[in-house]
């Protein structure tokens, strides 16, 4: 998928395709090469879809990883996604902000939210998700 008209959407939806391959040497492939992913969370940058790919190699992992889109929404330019992540033993979850400039993923600033359990003073007013 390449062009200008290809909707965000479908871009990232190919990005999270070639992720589950587990070939994160694939996914340069739709990166910009001025590609800048960040991650506020952990004050980090990483430039390049090289140093992209060579981050998920080294991350350690149990396992192949495995992605599920929980939810995908977005336009022409720019899509958030909401994505479950596991290696068989990790499970996390990612929210992505990406944006697309001429076809290919140019920018995804990424949150990954640490679970903890419900505080107990508000137990009487919620219902557990799953």
């Amino acid at each position: 998928m390449n062009g200008t008209n290809t909707s965000a959407i479908n871009i990232v939806k190919q990005f999270w395709q070639l992720m589950a391959t587990n070939n994160f040497h694939s996914v340069t492939a739709i990166l910009s090469d001025d590609f800048l992913l960040e991650w506020p969370q952990s004050n980090e940058r990483i430039r390049g879809g090289n140093n992209f790919a060579l981050m998920n190699v080294e991350y350690p992992a149990n396992g192949l990883w495995t992605f599920t889109i929980n939810r995908l929404i977005g336009s022409v330019s720019e899509a958030v996604s909401d994505v479950s992540i596991t290696d068989g033993v990790q499970c996390m979850r990612a929210v992505s902000f990406f944006t697309v400039t001429n076809g290919k993923i140019s920018r995804i600033v990424e949150y990954w939210p640490e679970a903890y359990p419900a505080p107990a003073n508000r137990q009487h007013l919620v219902e557990p998700i799953n």
